[in-house]
């Protein structure tokens, strides 16, 4: 452009808060003060991005402009600020050393999948020919990597890695693409694989590809070192190699993910909707649960109906598809059982070797764990259901302010929360916090988001119930303390990522949460603001035999709803449940229910569904969480609309169903019609119950949160039908609607309980 020199020199001094760290900000900020000929300087500092610039007046407009509108894709702008300063004169523009000033801090990046340009140069520079850790300012690690403030080489894990001169001219070049790529490496000075396989060790980059290839087509199990941690690898199509997987893994039944080469490749074998494919191309590169439409090896997904898959993320993961026919290969979590995923090298080798064929290595540490991100497309929008590798540590801009507060979360599914000025910053996935090595993990990463966003706790929130590992912690530590009940925090959590801040109708649908009536609730009609809530209305109370054991034992539930509706005589049933349970457990369990022995009262949702599942005979018995409302889901005939009757009261008695769903049986229904019109009635009294609420309240705004609204039909359904009425309907996006967002919710009530 033509700048007049006669114009008036003026300087400005402008800050950008958000995410503007690790994603190329100072050099595009470098070049557009270079493209209209500004002087001044550009600094990271732990609480943003400042900057100073001198030119002629009418130009300023201009760049703040640009400043906004062409900022880099992956970078989030929350504020800019702009003050008038004086100027010096100055007679170039500079990057300056960043500082660490205060105790604020900026956003950090979560790791991107490696970009279309880093992939090309595998094949075209010449020293990154196959260099497996290709980056540059648009991609590569970040969160994994970074130790502490401001996201300069020093403070991540590749300070150990001297740059060569080559790659120092790239990354002290403004105009080339890796300026200022902290993780900037290549063949001659980055980190390197290697692979162990007994005792053998590969060092060379051909050799170990060649040796994957060649253990993957024979049926082998590889352990690969990922972003965020290792993952267990096999040929997604061999099943006795995903067989042999589940074995080792110790993991009878839950679904494996499975990386596929492309989009085309995928499609081969679920469908894939627009939107899921632009989730699935993203820079997050998430796991989306898709509806399968082939099957991969039988043990993969286990009798669902939907598959759990994502693309390549890494250089390496691509590489693993160059010159190879295959199109998919199993890339699950490596750790055994319910542990946290393996970061370190050692650990991985005595773990993960005794059940593997070899375990592939880099000598690059993994400082912050990340699981894989797993995300659904319900109603059209993306839903993030595990909430980890590429969305962690984004954290949810709110509208009051949660500094100095920690909230505790939950015990399964686990994720903290800590607030920073407006912002909350939820914790990656951390897991079953009863799980010894999750609850230490759970701990070392309190004390390292302390550390890296400056948080020094003040307050904390925890559930009201006072057995979960998380409320103890957070009772341990000496501070003022909110008690939150469980389902009034999931209805928070999603009003604070909605932006809501008023009463509103909600409805918390889940397993289990401890209730002030000192039962365990799960199908909540709240009538909440962040700071109240009373309870409207709940699903009809059922005994659960054997306590917390009726959850991976779906029979329990079963029979236990068959034994309220026909008393003894339900043993004249003739269902499959009856062949499938022992006489006497079925006596005993009558007699518990009886006698109330060990048989606490539940209106948990998720029984609900252990229970119908259990009936059908979809699914007796649990191997994993969450499986018989899953498998009952799966099973659905879409073509289904009529659901079955209930009583609508203040708790919603669903015995009236329990007993059409028998004659249903008896007249040979199968379970697909059985499944839907479960769904169909779980719905259309939900609707009903809120439509009741809205009465006698005049409240028009609904909120559906808890795990059971991760099931796409039922929420598609519910949504539906209260749109219909005009109800303006708020979910999860962001936030997962099961207890990894439970954090959030405790911690909005918690700032707005004091405020």
């Amino acid at each position: 452009m033509t700048i007049n020199h006669n114009d008036k020199i003026i300087a400005l001094r402008i800050s950008v808060d958000g995410l503007v760290q690790g994603v190329g900000f100072r050099p595009f900020i470098y070049r557009l003060a270079s493209h209209y000929k500004l002087h001044g300087w550009v600094v990271n500092q732990t609480d943003g991005l400042t900057l100073k610039i001198e030119g002629p007046a009418h130009v300023m407009s201009c760049f703040i402009a640009d400043l906004r509108e062409k900022a880099p894709v992956i970078s989030q702008i929350e504020k800019i600020t702009v003050d008038q300063d004086f100027p010096e004169g100055m007679q170039d523009f500079f990057i300056l050393a960043s500082q660490d000033m205060t105790d604020e801090t900026s956003e950090i990046s979560p790791d991107i999948a490696v970009c279309d340009e880093c992939l090309a140069d595998l094949k075209l520079q010449s020293h990154r020919i196959d260099y497996p850790f290709v980056n540059c300012t648009n991609c590569g690690p970040r969160f994994s990597i970074i130790r502490d403030f401001p996201y300069d080489r020093v403070k991540t894990t590749m300070a150990d890695f001297t740059m060569c001169s080559v790659c120092r001219d790239e990354y002290e070049d403004i105009q080339n693409r890796r300026f200022h790529a902290q993780p900037v490496a290549c063949n001659q000075c980055g980190p390197v694989y290697m692979l162990h396989s007994g005792s053998r060790v590969i060092k060379k980059l051909s050799l170990i590809l060649d040796e994957i290839h060649r253990m993957i087509a024979s049926g082998k199990i590889i352990a690969v070192k990922g972003t965020g941690g290792f993952h267990l690898m096999c040929d997604a199509l061999n099943e006795s190699a995903v067989s042999r997987l589940r074995k080792s893994k110790k993991r009878e039944g839950k679904p494996f993910a499975v990386m596929f080469k492309d989009v085309d490749s995928l499609r081969q074998y679920a469908i894939v909707s627009e939107e899921e494919e632009r989730a699935l191309v993203s820079w997050r590169r998430p796991v989306v649960i898709l509806k399968t439409l082939r099957p991969l090896a039988k043990g993969i997904s286990m009798g669902l109906d939907t598959l759990g898959a994502f693309l390549p993320y890494m250089p390496l993961h691509h590489m693993l598809f160059f010159n190879a026919e295959r199109k998919a290969l199993v890339l699950t979590s490596g750790n055994l059982s319910e542990e946290p995923i393996i970061i370190d090298n050692r650990d991985a080798q005595k773990v993960l070797s005794p059940v593997t064929d070899a375990v592939v290595t880099y000598n690059r540490e993994i400082y912050n764990r990340t699981d894989d991100s797993v995300v659904r497309v319900i109603a059209g929008k993306e839903r993030v259901q595990r909430r980890s590798r590429g969305y962690v540590p984004a954290p949810v801009k709110l509208d009051f302010d949660v500094d100095g507060i920690f909230a505790a979360g939950a015990e399964l599914s686990n994720c903290f929360c800590m607030g920073k000025s407006n912002r909350a910053y939820l914790s990656q996935h951390i897991g079953d916090l009863k799980n010894h090595e999750t609850f230490e993990f759970y701990t070392e990463t309190i004390s390292r988001f302390q550390q890296l966003f400056r948080i020094k706790p003040r307050r904390v929130a925890v559930d009201m119930h006072p057995d979960y590992f998380s409320t103890r912690h957070g009772q341990k530590l000496g501070l003022e303390i909110t008690q939150v009940q469980h389902h009034h925090a999931h209805i928070a959590s999603c009003m604070a990522e909605n932006g809501l801040d008023e009463p509103v109708i909600g409805l918390a649908f889940d397993g289990t949460g401890y209730g002030t009536d000192g039962n365990t609730w799960g199908s909540e009609f709240l009538v909440c603001d962040f700071v109240h809530f009373t309870r409207h209305g709940h699903f009809a109370y059922m005994p659960m035999p054997g306590g917390d054991r009726a959850s991976e034992e779906p029979w329990r539930m079963g029979l236990a709803l068959l034994y309220q509706a026909y008393g003894k005589a339900m043993t004249d049933l003739n269902l499959p449940l009856f062949r499938l349970v022992d006489d006497k457990k079925i006596s005993l369990l009558a007699e518990a229910i009886d006698k109330k022995i060990n048989c606490p009262l539940s209106s948990g949702a998720g029984r609900l569904f252990d229970a119908v599942a259990a009936i059908s005979g979809v699914c007796v018995n649990a191997m994993f969480h969450a499986e018989a409302p899953m498998k009952l889901e799966s099973v659905i005939d879409p073509t289904v609309s009529g659901y079955y009757p209930f009583k609508l009261g203040f708790d919603i008695s669903f015995l009236p169903a329990i007993l059409q769903i028998c004659e249903d049986m008896k007249a040979g229904a199968g379970a697909g019609v059985i499944a839907a019109k479960f769904h169909n009635t779980i719905a259309e009294a939900s609707h009903q119950m809120v439509k009741k609420v809205h009465a006698g309240t005049g409240i028009q705004k609904v909120v559906l949160s808890g795990g059971t609204f991760q099931n796409k039909y039922l929420l598609e359904t519910l949504e539906n039908k209260l749109v219909k009425d005009n109800f303006a309907v708020f979910t999860h996006s962001r936030v997962p609607c099961n207890d990894g967002g439970i954090a959030l919710g405790q911690l909005a009530v918690a700032a707005r309980s004091k405020g």
